[in-house]
């Protein structure tokens, strides 16, 4: 672990360099820019790359006034500031951030002096990308690496090299170059026909326990089944949308996962007003579509679950936006997605790279032949996401890059919310890390996901109402089927929003766990607040079974924000944004339901606590509508 960190620590200091200028870059000396310390899980190396082969080499240029990001993001985010609510517009983060054509000319320079013609040194329209089509032979000598074949269980191969080396006065100027020694990969076993996806991220959730025999309408029987009007009485959602033309809720789903209209029907008619007949409004993103060949749990789980229970507490007076993500052939990553929102973030020509993000048009057969979508879609104002990665399945560059997205769309006046995955302080699918970092189900340090560790994102755990008891009494921590995902970043460092609840919540509850098994350097801590996980009668597949997970919480902490947005809209204020600067500070105190029972076990633990106060397994709690609503109506 020690070792794990040290990188992180290393490459974390390489992004703070500060821009500076080599008189003579012929003499400049070779420093290590990234390294890989395993090989992830399913793959193995096959062979050295042929030197002659192509290969797309893609340089990430540092970003101009990066480093100035978190305070930007507070200015229009923070309850205390003069421009609270007073969002950027696309052009002005597009002008802000750009690289600079110092960095530009820097690495042009590098690439031009060490053999390679001006005509191959491409710029994206972005100018956030330099793109230079190699030989194997000339990428291993630009970056004194050794390039790899590995292959997957899964059939599909992958290009990577264990590290690579950059010249120290081209360093500052360079986030990180694909293809190297990234897999970021949540890949799933498919006939060996179809096209696997390198980067589609794993899903946290959602869990069954099987069919629901009875259906119970009562409050009653809420420890028993959560229905919407459990979701109302226990977080005080009475609320009628006033502005909804104004307002948009988002949900993001990734082909080939999609709902069934009938199942949405069969809900509406049980559990909603109005709603049978209806369907979220479709933005398909890289040929998204809402499959109906392949119908299972796993399929339409989700989405299901997702809409259902998205649509029905925003009632059918606001339309809900369904971002449909990837085509059924290849799928998408969270790059794809992002792509789509902000065209500043397209990495080359509107495309991304095929080492890491799915690549449209896709000449597969049946796949999606049009032009990657970039810069193409408006994002709703709240967008909630229920898939994950483990935040060690990525490189540090590439989740510090993706995570300074966030803070852009959060000055843009987006709410992201993402579930904290469900297997308590393990990573998806009860994976813990090794000292070498390793994932495996017999590790001992605890694993956090990604992107609900970005600071620039709200991180949704879970809770459940314990059997017994009723929805007027206070929550637990979710212990059923599964455990809300929390605890510390190895990647991101703490937040200032967040130090004060952190530092009291360790203060008062000292962490008994010897160092090496969590970051307790310091880092960014999650979830930041949560909501009811377990039981939820959901329809599936023609059925109604039980669901449980993050999956859940994240949609339904959507829908309460988003008519918040309601009411603020209606009154002529901004949306909220980025909520995590307002509801750590003093003036939302009282604004969640406290939740002070139960734990998140993983790695052969109990994992942690939830405690008066935040605490790492359920934040800073559930969230109070009427509480939250005053509160953001007189900011």
């Amino acid at each position: 672990m020690l070792s794990f960190i040290l990188q992180v620590l290393l490459f974390s200091f390489i992004l703070d360099l500060a821009v500076c200028a080599i008189a003579d870059p012929t003499v400049s000396s070779w420093k290590l820019h990234e390294k890989r310390s395993h090989v992830p899980a399913g793959w193995t190396r096959a062979q050295k790359h042929h030197p002659s082969a192509s290969i797309p080499l893609r340089i990430a240029l540092t970003q101009s006034n990066i480093q100035d990001i978190e305070a930007f993001l507070y200015d229009v985010s923070h309850p205390d500031s003069h421009n609270y609510g007073h969002h950027w517009s696309p052009a002005q983060i597009a002008a802000k951030f750009a690289p600079s054509a110092e960095s530009i000319r820097t690495v042009r320079s590098w690439l031009i002096e060490s053999g390679v013609e001006p005509h191959r040194v491409k710029l994206s329209p972005t100018k956030a990308w330099l793109e230079v089509t190699s030989t194997v032979e000339e990428a291993e000598n630009l970056l004194n690496a050794e390039y790899h074949v590995y292959d997957h269980e899964s059939g599909t191969k992958h290009i990577a090299c264990d590290s690579y080396h950059l010249p120290e006065h081209v360093i500052p100027h360079v986030d990180f170059v694909t293809p190297t020694i990234h897999f970021d990969a949540k890949l799933r076993k498919r006939r060996q026909s179809i096209r696997v996806p390198i980067s589609q991220p794993g899903k946290s959730g959602p869990k069954t326990t099987g069919k629901v025999q009875d259906i119970f309408h009562q409050l009653g029987n809420c420890d028993e089944q959560i229905t919407p009007i459990c979701l109302r009485a226990l977080y005080g959602l009475w609320y009628e949308p006033v502005a909804a033309k104004a307002n948009g809720f988002g949900i993001v789903e990734y082909t080939p996962g999609s709902y069934l209209q009938s199942d949405l029907d069969m809900f509406a008619k049980n559990f909603s007003t109005g709603l049978q007949g209806v369907s979220p409004t479709l933005v398909s993103i890289d040929g998204g579509v809402i499959q109906t060949s392949n119908e299972n749990f796993d399929n339409n789980g989700e989405s299901d679950l997702d809409l259902e229970y998205g649509m029905t507490l925003v009632t059918k007076s606001q339309n809900v936006t369904l971002y449909q993500v990837g085509d059924i052939i290849e799928d998408a990553s969270f790059n794809n997605f992002l792509d789509a929102l902000d065209g500043t973030y397209c990495t080359y020509s509107g495309g991304d790279d095929p080492t890491q993000d799915a690549v449209y048009p896709d000449n597969a057969a049946g796949g999606y032949k049009g032009k990657e979508d970039c810069g193409t879609v408006q994002p709703t104002n709240v967008i909630s996401t229920s898939y994950a990665y483990n935040e060690a399945d990525l490189s540090p560059a590439y989740a510090i890059r993706q995570c300074n997205e966030y803070a852009k769309l959060g000055l843009m006046g987006v709410t992201f919310l993402y579930s904290s995955g469900d297997s308590g302080v393990a990573g998806d699918g009860g994976v813990c890390l090794n000292a070498d970092g390793s994932q495996s189900t017999d590790g001992k340090m605890f694993n956090p996901s990604f992107p609900g560790t970005c600071p620039y994102v709200t991180a949704v755990g879970a809770t459940q109402v314990s059997p017994g008891q009723s929805v007027w009494e206070p929550e637990n921590a979710c212990e059923q089927v599964i455990y809300s995902g929390g605890g510390f970043s190895n990647y991101f460092g703490m937040p200032a929003y967040q130090r004060t609840a952190v530092e009291e919540y360790i203060t008062a509850y000292p962490i008994s766990y010897p160092k090496h098994v969590y970051n307790s350097t310091g880092s960014r801590a999650f979830p930041d607040i949560s909501a009811n996980g377990a039981n939820y009668v959901t329809a599936v597949d023609g059925a109604f079974i039980f669901i449980y997970g993050t999956s859940a919480s994240s949609p339904v902490v959507g829908a309460i924000l988003t008519m918040v947005n309601d009411a603020r809209i209606a009154r002529g204020k901004s949306p909220i944004g980025f909520i995590n600067p307002a509801i750590y500070s003093t003036g939302f105190v009282g604004g969640f339901n406290d939740v002070t029972n139960g734990t998140n076990p993983g790695c052969g633990t109990l994992g942690f606590n939830a405690t008066t106060g935040w605490d790492p397994v359920t934040g800073l709690g559930t969230p109070n509508f009427p509480s939250l609503l005053s509160k953001w109506l007189v900011l």
